[in-house]
């Protein structure tokens, strides 16, 4: 009988602002006082985990080991199991269990929540043993970035079409030249799922020309709190087949395949991951997801593939004043591209699937006006880090190139089978040369004179509508050219968010302050169609100073 139930999240703990800045490094015990249950929660340099204070043997107290001079095990009160928070993993008895981990979540105001996934490993609803697959009975094709077209026996189904136009207003273009056939390929498919909102996965470009031959189309999403296609009135794009499914439910297709959409632990409002299932073989697709499904994910798939590149924000290469000098933001940028590596090849090591593909990061800053971005936007390679997935493990890896087919039963009985991954054929164009930005740019130049620009009385309509306050900071917005230069004519003004107020100068009290220096061809079309400042930021598209360099996470 099929799961019926909704995968849910419950809040387990809250910690408030003091309490996580309070934290220690290392291990860190709390109780719940109104439910008289025990965490544990581990902080490292580089991530928060965290674990019900129950040992899984039986149901004993962990307490501090005074042994580990390392300070990252927990020993159990009743029969002195030890556990490793910092991997989650029994030492003692060896290779024994791993702990269940928590979801981590920041909320609103810098404070902390513990959340439990129910449940927890939703694919383990009826499942299903592996049959053996016909050579050509499920292939992948690589279109683009994230797109994916998978063959599943007598179906067909795509992943996150981009394939056309920008996305992030006119920062972000594609890499890779898609396919010639990619909109036949389109329009073939049974069923596209649309992992979230963000314009590298939801192109409105791309899905017009799918509209204009097949509106009707069966597309699939995640019950997000912020609805993937919240915007797809105002787009004009002619969709009329668009479900939206609940998290960790299968959906069936047919007999051999279904699918279940799962929710991200770190931005669980708007980032879905998917696993497909056929005939038993599992491909997991962790997408954009930080920590997709709280961190809990199936193991020994047929196929994984996730984002591997980096590079998708505007943080720190768009960022000036204070310590954000060149030689800070080469090093940074170098520093997280390692890490964000060294993460996959754990992720991959420890999820041990058959073959794994990095995809969901070949894009590129190709506006001449961006060329100081693509510069120092460096992203990672792929080959190196599928060379680091080999170095520690046995898992086959694939470094996809559009047009590329991998067959999923000729890898699984043969990794060396020559026909196990068919490449393009010789000649075909890989990597683009040019871009069609005239288009594009003038949808945006358009609301540069637009009425509602003429009278400074749309600033206070616009935060008015956009509802946020009762927030302790100041930002100074600027309307600049190109080159973030003033534009003449533009806009300058202030708004305080402490009681959404416009004053001509900062206010006397302390506050945090930002200046945000933005196109203004971007802005105007951001406001005028009431999208996302996703836009501008990730879209790099503003210039940004803050003092005190500070976080704001809502704006």
């Amino acid at each position: 009988m099929e799961q019926s139930t909704e995968q849910t999240t419950e809040i387990l703990l809250c910690l408030s602002p003091v309490e996580v800045a309070n934290l220690k490094e290392g291990i860190n015990f709390f109780r719940n006082k109104s439910t008289g249950k025990d965490y544990i929660l581990y902080k490292s340099k580089s991530r928060l985990r965290a674990c019900k204070n129950v040992c899984k043997h039986q149901g004993g107290l962990f307490i501090k080991d005074i042994e580990d001079l390392a300070g990252r095990s927990v020993r159990c009160t009743k029969h002195n199991w030890k556990l490793d928070v910092s991997t989650m993993k029994y030492i003692n008895p060896p290779e024994s269990f791993c702990q269940d981990e928590l979801v981590v979540e920041m909320d609103e105001n810098n404070g902390l929540l513990l959340l439990e996934l129910n449940p927890p490993n939703p694919w383990d609803s009826e499942p299903r043993s592996p049959e053996e697959l016909d050579f050509g009975e499920v292939q992948i094709t690589y279109l683009t970035h994230a797109c994916m077209d998978l063959k599943l026996g007598d179906k067909r189904m795509v992943f996150d079409p981009w394939l056309i136009g920008p996305a992030f207003a006119r920062g972000w273009w594609l890499l890779h030249e898609p396919p010639s056939d990619w909109l036949e390929r389109l329009c073939q498919a049974d069923l596209i799922y649309i992992s979230h909102l963000h314009s590298d996965h939801l192109s409105y470009p791309t899905l017009k020309k799918l509209a204009g031959r097949r509106p009707d189309i069966p597309i699939y999403v995640g019950n997000t709190e912020r609805p993937v296609f919240w915007n797809l009135n105002q787009s004009g794009v002619q969709l009329t087949n668009i479900n939206v499914v609940p998290f960790g439910i299968w959906q069936q297709v047919d007999k051999n395949l279904r699918f279940m959409i799962l929710m991200d632990g770190v931005h669980p409002e708007m980032d879905t991951c998917i696993i497909v299932e056929y005939k038993g073989h599992k491909i997991l697709n962790t997408v954009d997801c930080t920590r997709p499904n709280g961190g809990r994910l199936p193991t020994k798939v047929a196929l994984m593939m996730s984002d591997f590149a980096g590079g998708a924000s505007g943080f720190p290469m768009t960022f000036s004043g204070g310590k954000f000098t060149e030689e800070w933001k080469a090093q940074f940028i170098k520093t997280e591209r390692k890490k964000l590596l060294n993460y996959k090849a754990q992720l991959v090591k420890n999820l041990q699937p058959r073959i794994y593909c990095p995809f969901a990061g070949y894009f590129v800053e190709s506006h001449p006006s961006d060329k100081y971005i693509k510069e120092t936007n460096t992203k990672n390679d792929p080959n190196e880090l599928n060379n680091l997935i080999k170095k520690n493990s046995d898992v086959i890896t694939w470094t996809p190139r559009p047009g590329a087919t991998l067959d999923l039963g000729r890898m699984l009985k043969d990794p060396t089978d020559s026909k196990g991954i068919i490449e393009p054929p010789e000649g075909t164009k890989i990597y683009k040369d040019s871009w069609d930005f005239e288009p594009y740019l003038e949808i945006l130049n358009a609301a540069v004179g637009d009425e509602i620009f003429l009278h400074s009385s749309w600033i206070k309509e616009y935060f008015t509508w956009a509802g946020f306050k009762d927030y302790n900071l100041v930002v100074r917005m600027i309307e600049t050219d190109e080159d973030f230069n003033p534009f003449p004519g533009g806009y300058d003004y202030l708004v305080d968010f402490l009681d959404l107020s416009f004053p001509k100068e900062r206010p006397q009290r302390e506050h945090p302050y930002e200046e945000i220096r933005s196109r203004v061809d971007v802005i105007r079309h951001v406001v005028k169609n009431g999208l996302l400042w996703d836009e501008l930021y990730i879209g790099f598209q503003t210039r940004l100073q803050r003092d005190p360099d500070i976080y704001h996470h809502l704006i």
